[in-house]
């Protein structure tokens, strides 16, 4: 019989602190509407990402910050940059560095539709016993996405029209997300 260890649960009770942070990000009080002005930053909202990930000589980092501008209640377009940083000890390195044109349309309040372009510039080196092997290249996702919105938060799920496993740098063309906005 396998000996369960930190590790097998680790994507358990990573859901388990994101739907209690998510949960509490939902349950605080809405805040006072802003006076407008019309002045362009009073429509501009700013996000992103911060992530790390570590254990077994295994490391991930990723930095995404966006921003967006509200046409109006429906409608809001932005844009992002993101690094991410990865590395398996002995084996794999990557950096990958590029940015992201993202629309996003709500069709009512709780609903947000979102469609983005995202382009990475990839730098991979595997290593092996007799030297190591890199690859560079571009990857380019076209993402529909959906999601729930309350507030600022919106907690849905993206699909890569793209995708491609022989040369994408994600495993999966769905993903899900969280995407906050202040």
């Amino acid at each position: 019989m396998k000996k369960n260890t930190i590790q097998d649960f680790t994507p358990f009770l990573l859901l388990l602190l994101l739907l209690g942070i998510s949960q509490t990000v939902l349950s605080q009080e809405k805040p006072l509407p802003k006076a407008k002005t019309g002045a362009f930053w009073d429509n501009v909202q700013f996000g992103g990402v911060f992530g790390v990930s570590a254990g077994n000589d295994y490391t991930d980092i990723t930095i995404a910050p966006s921003a967006i501008y509200n046409f109006n209640d429906q409608f809001a377009l932005g844009t992002g940059f993101q690094y991410s940083h990865l590395k398996q000890k002995n084996y794999y390195n990557s950096n990958m560095i590029g940015g992201s044109l993202i629309g996003l349309f709500n069709p009512i309040e709780e609903i947000q539709l979102s469609l983005e372009l995202e382009e990475m510039h990839v730098n991979n080196t595997y290593v092996f016993t007799d030297g190591n092997f890199k690859k560079s290249f571009w990857n380019t996702g076209l993402y529909v996405g959906a999601g729930y919105r309350a507030d600022n938060v919106t907690i849905g799920a993206r699909f890569n029209l793209l995708f491609d496993k022989n040369k994408d740098v994600y495993g999966d063309a769905f993903m899900p997300f969280i995407r906050v906005y202040f």
